[in-house]
């Protein structure tokens, strides 16, 4: 129905909630001459790179590196922290980072003792404390697709690249990270379908603002749909989210195939 839907000039109330018309491809081309629509495409983009394709998946492997030749006591310990922000619910996650980041919050607290003025971080820095906070929630997915990947990895490839004087970095990107290829590609494309249609966190968080600095695509489609009533309009957002998501994966599995 979504699709019949973004084809439509269907709204949420009123006449045109029931008799509503076929529009054919206006939905879509007053999207993408829309500014604001414009605007939270790029923020998506932004909010999915810094925060789930690089920020989740570096972090999430670099712990599980870290831990992986550590005791079993300690990699339960930091196993078991790092899982505490995947299986909390997005909204408590939004408000422990309202806590940490309000004017008068944690963060301007503990800087307040080296006498630093409090900052407006929501504010001047809304876009930063989403990335941070998705981060946070979403690494234990990240880490925990790692851990298995390099428990696969065989010990003689490692050893033989020590024997023939590997580096750390050589060690890394000509033996491991081939070798776990496959879950990288998973695993991003996986990250990806799950921020790409993140709402509840930055609604929470920051409402898609101040402005329309946080406004992902996912917030301005709510906000079409559900506050001006533009139901077709929205859907049709909807649809174009959603092709985006399967023309990023499948970049990523043509990038990945031709990597060495």
């Amino acid at each position: 129905m979504a699709l019949i839907y973004s084809f439509t000039d269907k709204t949420l109330i009123g006449v045109k909630s029931q008799n509503f018309s076929f529009v054919g491809f206006k939905n879509y081309t007053k999207m993408f001459s829309d500014p604001r629509f414009i605007e939270s495409l790029v923020n998506t983009v932004v909010f999915l790179l810094f925060s789930a394709v690089l920020g989740q998946q570096i972090l999430g492997f670099a712990i599980a590196r870290v831990m992986e030749k550590q005791n079993k006591g300690l990699q339960r310990i930091v196993g078991t922290a790092v899982l505490l922000g995947w299986v909390t619910p997005e909204v408590v996650v939004a408000f422990v980072f309202f806590a940490f980041f309000n004017t008068a919050g944690t963060l301007n607290n503990f800087l307040a003792g080296f006498g630093i003025k409090p900052v407006a971080w929501l504010f001047d820095y809304g876009m930063l404390a989403v990335i941070l906070a998705n981060i946070w929630r979403g690494t234990a997915f990240s880490m925990l697709m790692y851990q298995s990947a390099l428990s696969n990895v065989p010990d003689d490839a490692v050893e033989a690249a020590w024997l023939d004087g590997a580096n750390c970095f050589q060690l890394l990107f000509r033996i491991i990270l081939p070798i776990i290829k496959g879950t990288i590609v998973t695993n991003t494309i996986l990250v990806t379908l799950q921020t790409i249609g993140l709402f509840g966190l930055i609604f929470a968080l920051t409402g898609g603002g101040p402005g329309y600095d946080t406004t992902t695509v996912p917030i301005y489609m709510y906000q079409k749909s559900f506050v001006s009533y533009q139901l077709g309009y929205g859907t049709a957002m909807a649809i174009v989210l959603l092709l985006f998501g399967i023309l990023l994966s499948f970049f990523y599995m043509k990038s990945f195939k031709h990597e060495v």
